[in-house]
């Protein structure tokens, strides 16, 4: 156990995952990997917030389909998303009945709650953890920035939030993939105010925890297929490879970014890149996990990040303080020495 990471003796196991879009994510270059696509913004429903909880709803729901699990074979779900008092979640999987933790990291939410369910199982509190997590643009844009009727002007750093959420189970009883490590992250704040810039303000929050997990395990960027990260968009993908250059550690052959996966940047108009809690928790549940299942991907670092600010905060003139926590997946066990 270091101060911040912990690779863990016996792995516990990621044993189902689910990932569900709207239309512009099934528009974009993953959307075969989404196993529910809406084309519904309102999802059915009367508001946009009751169309989130929606999402939350079906990536639960698809994830426990997958593993043919019953709602009782789970000891906790830990869940949040962007909305006030995380709403999109709690009336999202009221209706589950289920042990709940409701947790806040902005973006990194998947990776906090993937970390904390991994935390749990690997430590013989639970038998059977979730994690969920969502986001959807129309909700995210009234209340972090504009009313959607507005039409204001949105500068080239900003993000396009993505209508999509992601769901995981993990066990101490299973197979590949295997949560072998994870990194909490520490909150990082290098003064950035721009609201429509989120990739500068998270990006040296993704660094800080990226290099610690290098310090602390004395491993190296060759030894990952990929260092994911979600969702620095075009900016703070940049600033992050120009900020591990400077300290010699080259990540820029293996870095992805969420937020550059999920849209196709020629085709669709978003600015910078994706964002949102389920950007990164959609590419994570929908294409990593089952890429590692199939030993297609054999390592990975799993770095969410998040921007930890409230409009209130940012129009009285506040700086944006981030935060990212990353999770060591891998399609190898690896052995209690290691």
């Amino acid at each position: 156990m270091h101060k911040a990471t912990t690779v863990f003796h016996a792995p516990p196991s990621v044993i189902t995952s689910a990932a569900v879009g709207g239309k512009k994510e099934n528009e974009g270059p993953y959307g075969k990997y989404f196993d529910k696509i809406n084309d519904d913004p309102y999802f059915t429903r009367e508001t946009y917030e009751e169309g989130e909880c929606q999402l939350q709803k079906q990536a639960v729901r698809i994830a426990l389909e997958k593993a043919v699990l019953k709602e009782e074979d789970i000891d906790v779900l830990i869940g949040g998303d962007l909305l006030n008092q995380c709403v999109g979640t709690t009336y999202g999987v009221r209706d589950y009945n289920l042990p709940f933790l409701g947790i806040y990291a902005a973006c990194s939410t998947m990776s906090e709650g993937l970390l904390l369910a991994s935390m749990l199982a690997a430590g013989g509190f639970a038998d059977i953890a979730m994690a969920v997590t969502s986001s959807h643009f129309c909700t995210a844009e009234r209340q972090y920035r504009m009313p959607l009727n507005y039409g204001g002007q949105r500068p080239p750093t900003a993000q396009w939030t993505a209508t999509a959420a992601g769901a995981l189970a993990v066990s101490p009883k299973g197979s590949a993939p295997y949560v072998r490590g994870v990194t909490i992250g520490r909150i990082v704040d290098m003064g950035v105010t721009d609201a429509n810039n989120m990739g500068a303000a998270m990006a040296p929050a993704a660094y800080s925890t990226i290099r610690e997990f290098f310090r602390d395990t004395e491993m190296f960027p060759s030894d990952f297929d990929h260092i994911v990260t979600g969702d620095l968009g075009k900016v703070g993908s940049r600033l992050l490879c120009e900020m591990a250059d400077e300290d010699a550690i080259d990540i820029r052959s293996r870095h992805l970014d969420c937020g550059l996966m999920i849209y196709d940047s020629d085709r669709q108009d978003v600015h910078s890149g994706g964002s949102g809690c389920g950007c990164a928790a959609s590419m994570l549940c929908g294409y990593f996990i089952p890429e590692l299942k199939s030993g297609r991907l054999k390592n990975i670092l799993f770095a969410a990040t998040g921007a930890l600010l409230s409009p209130t905060v940012s129009q009285q003139g506040e700086s944006i303080p981030s935060v990212s926590h990353l999770v060591w997946l891998s399609s190898e066990k690896g052995s209690a020495e290691q």
